[in-house]
């Protein structure tokens, strides 16, 4: 069992990480389904929270069915990152955490997100002041360093455990190397053993089936494991990677109705929480992967990515159908 602060997650909890206009409430829910332990929204910013931008105040909406919940905030200004705490513990959530690890231009070029651990004492400042005015457990997300020759994720550590952080969650790559590359798990090990690391450490990176989260596990000894892109279009990761670790064996891969299914219900579930126009743009994210080893589908996928009509995105899915209980 894993806990942070109070919030007692099963086992070795899986996570799914916060990605932007990836896990929304829609996708969360599902992912809840199929046996992650705990989410975190997409990243809110915190300017966005300030002036009341409809994009970033969306990304607050809590449903019960998904708890425990973070609500992921990130920003480069300490006393901006404090008032959008503020907000964010408004919704209610179970978490608030603070993204020190995203790697997308935009993002660091305003020196927040991965550009953050450049400055660990600025770090290290907004985990202390939020953590006194929050009466939610605080968590860091962050990357190894900004680059091969300043990795500091041991000092960051130690200081967002200082600052009152109730767990660290790492990614085991430098900015530089955005997705690239192989996650260091090694260096994620080094500081899950650190004697003098009381808080959970949760490991990120490269986490792709039930085999590759127990080679991960074994190496590290992290205490929960978050997953990120591999979630993506499938849901039911979760699932097999308890199976497997259960098990050590892999279960059989959905058939292509309950991948219909699902896509379908996503598309539903997306269209009450956000209307059509944004639903049928940021399900593009999806299709891909939801179909993802179906033979002959590139025609399909052509019009999903095409269309912005929720109808005729129906209509391709019926269509697939046609493959009847095609493993995938």
């Amino acid at each position: 069992m894993m806990k942070i602060a109070d919030i007692e997650l099963p086992g070795i909890p899986l996570i799914l990480a916060p990605m932007e206009d990836v896990t929304e409430l829609p996708f969360r829910i599902i992912c809840k389904r199929y046996g992650a332990d705990l989410m975190f929204t997409e990243f809110v910013a915190s300017e966005g929270l300030i002036r009341d931008v409809a994009k970033s105040v969306d990304k607050l909406r809590i449903d019960e069915r998904e708890r425990p919940v973070g609500i992921q905030i990130f920003g480069h200004d300490v006393d901006s990152l404090v008032i959008a705490a503020e907000r964010a513990l408004e919704a209610n959530p179970d978490i608030i955490d603070l993204n020190c690890g995203c790697p997308v231009k935009k993002v660091v070029n305003k020196g927040a997100g991965a550009a953050m651990m450049k400055t660990p004492e600025k770090i290290e400042e907004a985990v202390k002041r939020i953590v006194q005015i929050s009466n939610k457990p605080v968590t860091v997300k962050t990357r190894l360093g900004w680059d091969a020759g300043s990795v500091n994720i041991e000092e960051i550590a130690f200081r967002v455990q200082d600052a009152g952080a109730a767990a660290l969650t790492i990614h085991g790559r430098t900015r530089a190397q955005m997705y690239t590359g192989e996650a260091n798990w090694n260096i994620i090990a080094n500081i899950k053993a650190n004697p003098n690391i009381r808080i959970p450490i949760i490991g990120n990176g490269d986490i792709i089936s039930g085999e590759s989260a127990k080679q991960k596990l074994d190496q590290s000894n992290v205490d929960g494991l978050m997953i990120g892109r591999a979630a993506v279009g499938n849901p039911w990761i979760f699932n097999q990677i308890k199976h497997y670790l259960k098990t050590g064996t892999e279960l059989p891969l959905p058939n292509m109705q309950e991948r219909i299914d699902v896509c379908k219900e996503h598309i539903e579930m997306s269209l009450d929480y956000k209307g059509e126009k944004r639903t049928v743009f940021e399900m593009r994210h999806h299709y891909v992967k939801y179909f993802k080893g179906v033979e002959n589908f590139k025609p399909y996928k052509m019009r999903l990515m095409q269309t912005t009509n929720v109808e005729e995105v129906f209509e391709v899915l019926d269509e697939l159908r046609e493959f009847g209980n095609l493993a995938i």
